[in-house]
């Protein structure tokens, strides 16, 4: 198996095009064509990681946060990335970030909170926008199923909980064969008026190349007609954040205990008891202060998050009880959905979640 296996099975979960454009996820190391030997799974890539993958004989490290974020001038090992980095390539290791992609995509790091939580009903809190596409071909009657079909085969018509959704009309296509040309119907030099339907798809922007792929090799037609336009829609599958509900409402304290047993955590950093009862509950995983407003406007009565400054405690306007739990806590289990993903996929590889301690951050209790 190829290291690319491995990146592409990751790719189809959670896409690079759905990373913020500040992020530096995907392979930093190594090289794709590299046969893969084994893999750890951590939060992060440090040097300590590293050296792990080599003591158990892997050659990939797949991390969530990137361990390199801006772009290195020197690498003289004089911090932890550039230790990271040089222990990496000595020792011909691979690292794969799968970061802010993973937690904008409905399955990822905020539905694995969620699911720990015990929420249900879960939805994107903040759904992106301008990650649609519409497009529009026109097919003739007779082929129209066929092209509809290959269309959603490769990921087009989905909206929300359905599928195979679109939109045809009936018309009158006309064109003139050139020379040296085959057309489907009509002959060369003549003008030729095909009955057709305009048929309307949707799609995501990260399956644009397969959906025109499929478009292509199902229609008839030698120059197929289609256009691709942009959407302003919001895509309810993208996006930062989670909501949802517990199954019975809990008291504030009792919730804050809840929370204590299921990350493990010693202390919770939260805004002042409201003395009512918590049903409704946002999360997001890693620095989540930017979300307190969409937490409030979706009526949440709690948001779990981490990162969370002094003075955004106040944004929480007495609205809602803002629990910080912390950035490692809070993601930890990444390594989980990371280490699930790759060994059902490939059951015979050897996939590892670390056993190094990579949260910089410790508590005196």
């Amino acid at each position: 198996m190829l290291i690319l296996d491995i990146i592409n099975c990751l790719e189809r979960i959670a896409p690079p095009i759905y990373q913020e454009s500040y992020d530096n996820a995907g392979l930093l190391t190594g090289s794709p064509g590299w046969t893969c030997t084994g893999a750890i799974i951590a939060l992060d890539a440090t040097e300590e990681v590293v050296m792990e993958a080599v003591a158990k004989g892997c050659n990939l490290v797949v991390a969530h946060h990137p361990i390199l974020f801006g772009g290195l001038k020197k690498i003289n090992g004089k911090n932890y990335v550039e230790k990271a980095v040089i222990s990496a390539i000595k020792n011909d290791i691979a690292i794969y970030a799968i970061h802010t992609n993973l937690d904008n995509v409905a399955h990822g790091v905020n539905r694995k909170i969620a699911d720990l939580v015990g929420l249900a009903n879960c939805r994107i809190l903040s759904p992106k926008v301008g990650l649609l596409k519409k497009l529009y071909t026109f097919v003739p009657h007779a082929q129209l199923a066929e092209v509809s079909s290959a269309l959603f085969a490769a990921g087009a018509g989905h909206i929300g909980n359905y599928s195979e959704c679109s939109y045809f009309t009936d018309g009158t296509g006309t064109y003139k064969a050139g020379e040296g040309a085959q057309p489907f119907a009509g002959e060369v030099g003549l003008r030729h008026h095909e009955p057709e339907s305009r048929l309307e798809v949707i799609f995501p922007v990260h399956l644009e190349s397969a959906i025109v792929k499929a478009l292509r090799q199902a229609h008839p037609y030698e120059e197929v007609a289609y256009d691709i336009v942009p959407l302003a829609n919001q895509h309810n599958g993208i996006g930062s954040g989670m909501i949802g509900d517990l199954p019975e409402a809990m008291p504030e304290q009792a919730f804050l205990n809840h929370l204590k047993q299921v990350f493990g955590l010693s202390v919770i950093r939260h805004t002042r008891l409201l003395n009512k009862p918590v049903r409704r509950v946002a999360v997001c995983g890693g620095a989540g202060s930017f979300l307190i407003s969409s937490a409030l406007n979706s009526g949440a009565d709690a948001y779990i998050t981490a990162d969370v400054k002094y003075h955004e405690f106040f944004d929480a306007n007495d609205m809602l009880l803002l629990a910080d739990i912390g950035h490692f806590e809070s993601e930890q289990f990444t390594v989980d959905l990371l280490y699930d993903i790759l060994a059902e996929k490939f059951p015979t590889f050897a996939v590892f979640k670390t056993e190094v301690r990579t949260n910089p951050v410790y508590y005196h209790t």
